[in-house]
C-alpha cells in the first residue's frame, strides 16, 4: 500500500510508517500544486499532510485507491471533506498535539503586551535606549478573559493562574463544578467578561456566532486599555475594528498569530501599527508539536489500514458497515434533537440523558448515536474541530456528563429517542422523536414536555400563546406581511382558554421585526427561533 507523504512532518512518524513492510512511503520534497500532485496519487492509498498541501476535489478523484487522508494538526480547511466523504475516504487529524505549543503561544503573547517586548527590541535594535515609552504592567492582580474554555484555553488558565491573575472563562458549555476544579470563574455571558478582563485571548471555533464578535460593539464594552490575544481562527475578529479601538486607546495592544487572509498582505496595515505583535500562525510551530503530530498521523493511519480502526475521523463514526445501516437513521435524529436543545436549553447544563424505548433499545450499539445527540448539543459551544469521534472526550473536558439507557417500558410509538438536559438534579428541558412512515421521516413529538409533531430540519418559530380564537391567522397574516412562508404548524394547548405551544416551520429565517411585533404581544411570550 502506498503512502504519500506530502508535507513536513516529524522524522519518528515517518519511520513508524516505513517499518511496515505493508507499506510504501513516498515523501515529497517539497509541497507540489494540484496540477503537479495528480499524475502521483493514481496508486496512492493514504496521503499525510500537514497546512501546505490542498487535498482538493480533483485530487480526491484523481486517486481511486486512496482510503484515508491524514492532517498532522488540528484544522481540515486543506482538505475538502465533503468530497472525501462522498468518495468514502476517512478524513483524520491529530486533535491533541498542538494545545501545549498553542497555549504557551497565547501566554507569551500576553506577557509580551504586558511588557512591550518585542516593540522595545525593535527600538533597541535601531540604536535607541527609550525606557520610558516602554512602560508595562505587571501581570499579578490582572484579570483574564478566556473565550472558549477547551483544551488550550485551559492549559492558558492554567498558566495565569501561576501568575498571580484571576481568570474569568466564558464558555456555554462550561459547568459551574469543572470551573471551580480549575479555579476559574465561571462568567454568565460576554458582557461580564468585557467588564473584567484586562486581558482576553480567544480559544474558540469560527462559527456562525463567533464570525466577527470581536468587533466594535465589543470593543466599546470593554475597559479602556485591555489587550487582545488572538492564537484561534483570524476570522473572529473585524480588523478595521481593532484597528479604530487601537487608535482611540480602548485597546492597549494586540497580539495576532492567525488572519482572515493567510499569508497576511505586505501592504496590511497590521504590519505598520505599533499596538500590534504579529506572528506567522505559529501556533503548532514547535519542535515537541510536530512530533507529536507526526507520531499521532502515522498511528491513526497505520490502526486504519491494517486493523480497519477508526480514531480521529472527522467525517466517520466508528462502526462496522452492517451496524452503521442500523443506526444511521438514528444518527441523523439525535443530532438534529442535540443541536434543537442546544438552541432552547438555558446555560450550564452539565448533565444530558438519552433514553432508548422501544425498536430503539434494540440496536446493537447505541454509542454512535449518543454521541451524535451530544455532537449537536455541543455543535454552538466554543469548540474547536468537534467531531464525533472526541465528542465524549470535550464533553466531559467541559463538564457535561453523559447518560444513555435502554428502556424496556411500554412506549406510545414504535421507536422511541428521548433526551433529557439536566443542571444539577433541576430537569431544565427535553425533547423527544420517532419516524413517521419510513426511517427516513424523522419527526420532534415531544418538546418541553408537551406533545408536538414538528419536521426536524429548516428554521421553527417556537412560542407560548393564549388559546384564543384568531391567533393562527395572526401569525399567518404576521408572517404573510414580511413575505416568510409556513411549512408546517405544530399546536398543542393545556387547556381550552389556557396557554397553547405553536411551532411553525418556515421556509425562511423571520426578520427582526417580526420577532419585535410578537414579542410585544401580551398573548404571546417564550418566543424563540431555531435553525436545523
Amino acid at each position: 500500500m502506498k503512502i504519500l507523504v506530502c508535507d513536513p512532518i516529524s522524522p519518528k512518524g515517518i519511520a513508524l510508517l516505513q517499518q511496515r513492510p505493508e507499506f510504501q512511503v513516498v515523501v515529497l520534497p517539497k509541497r507540489l500544486s494540484e496540477a503537479e500532485l495528480l499524475p502521483l496519487v493514481a496508486d496512492v492509498v493514504a496521503m499525510v499532510v500537514r497546512s501546505e498541501t490542498k487535498v482538493t476535489r480533483k485530487v480526491i478523484e484523481a486517486a481511486p485507491l486512496l482510503r484515508v487522508v491524514g492532517r498532522a494538526g488540528v484544522g481540515i480547511d486543506n482538505v475538502d471533506v465533503e468530497a472525501a466523504t462522498q468518495r468514502g475516504v476517512v478524513v483524520m487529524n491529530t486533535p491533541g498535539g498542538n494545545t501545549i505549543s498553542t497555549a504557551e503561544l497565547s501566554f507569551t503573547m500576553i506577557l509580551g503586551l504586558a511588557r512591550k517586548v518585542p516593540q522595545a527590541h525593535g527600538s533597541m535594535a535601531a540604536g535607541k535606549w527609550d525606557r520610558k515609552q516602554f512602560q508595562g504592567v505587571e501581570l499579578a492582580g490582572k484579570t483574564l478573559g478566556v473565550l472558549g474554555m477547551g483544551r488550550i484555553g485551559t492549559e492558558v488558565a492554567r498558566r495565569a493562574l501561576a501568575f498571580g491573575m484571576k481568570v474569568v472563562g466564558y464558555d456555554p458549555f462550561l459547568t459551574e463544578a469543572r470551573a471551580k476544579a480549575l479555579g476559574v470563574e465561571l462568567a454568565a455571558d460576554l458582557d461580564a467578561v468585557y467588564r473584567e478582563a484586562d486581558f482576553i485571548t480567544v480559544h474558540m471555533p469560527v462559527t456562525e456566532q463567533t464570525r466577527g464578535m470581536l468587533n466594535t460593539a465589543a470593543f466599546a464594552k470593554m475597559k479602556p486599555g485591555v489587550r487582545i490575544v488572538n492564537c484561534a481562527r483570524g476570522e473572529i475578529i473585524v480588523e478595521n475594528d481593532l484597528i479604530a479601538a487601537l487608535d482611540s486607546g480602548k485597546v492597549a495592544g494586540a497580539g495576532l498569530d492567525v488572519f482572515i487572509v493567510e499569508p497576511l498582505a505586505a501592504d496590511h496595515p497590521f504590519r505598520k501599527h505599533p499596538g500590534i505583535t504579529l506572528t506567522p500562525h505559529l501556533g503548532a510551530s514547535t519542535e515537541e508539536a510536530q512530533e507529536k503530530c507526526g507520531i499521532e498521523v502515522a498511528e491513526v493511519i497505520t490502526g486504519y489500514l491494517l486493523t480497519g480502526e477508526v480514531r480521529n475521523a472527522v467525517n466517520l463514526p466508528y462502526l462496522d458497515a452492517k451496524t452503521y445501516e442500523q443506526v444511521k437513521p438514528y444518527l441523523i435524529l439525535g443530532e438534529k434533537i442535540g443541536k434543537l436543545l442546544a438552541q432552547l436549553a438555558p446555560p450550564q447544563v452539565d448533565r444530558l440523558h438519552v433514553t432508548y424505548g422501544g425498536k430503539a433499545q434494540e440496536l446493537p450499539n447505541i454509542d454512535p448515536v449518543t454521541r451524535a445527540v451530544v455532537l449537536g448539543f455541543l455543535s454552538r459551544a466554543s469548540v474547536k474541530d468537534l467531531n464525533n469521534v472526541n465528542v465524549r472526550s470535550i464533553a466531559a473536558t467541559l463538564g457535561l456528563t453523559v447518560e444513555e439507557k435502554r428502556s424496556s417500558e411500554p412506549v406510545t410509538f414504535n421507536e422511541w429517542l428521548h433526551v433529557q438536559a439536566f443542571n444539577g438534579s433541576e430537569k431544565v428541558i427535553s425533547a423527544g422523536g420517532t419516524f413517521f412512515g419510513s426511517p427516513n421521516n424523522p419527526r420532534i413529538v415531544r418538546l418541553y414536555s408537551t406533545p408536538v409533531e414538528i419536521p426536524i430540519s429548516g428554521t421553527m418559530l417556537l412560542l407560548t400563546n393564549k388559546d384564543r380564537p384568531g391567533i393562527v391567522g395572526h401569525l399567518g397574516t404576521l408572517l404573510g406581511k414580511h413575505n416568510v412562508n409556513i411549512a408546517s404548524m405544530s399546536l398543542s394547548r393545556d387547556t381550552a382558554d389556557g396557554d397553547a405551544f405553536t411551532v411553525l416551520n418556515l421556509d425562511s429565517e423571520p426578520p427582526a421585526a417580526v420577532l419585535a411585533e410578537l414579542q410585544q404581544d401580551d398573548c404571546i411570550r417564550n418566543v424563540k427561533v431555531v435553525k436545523l
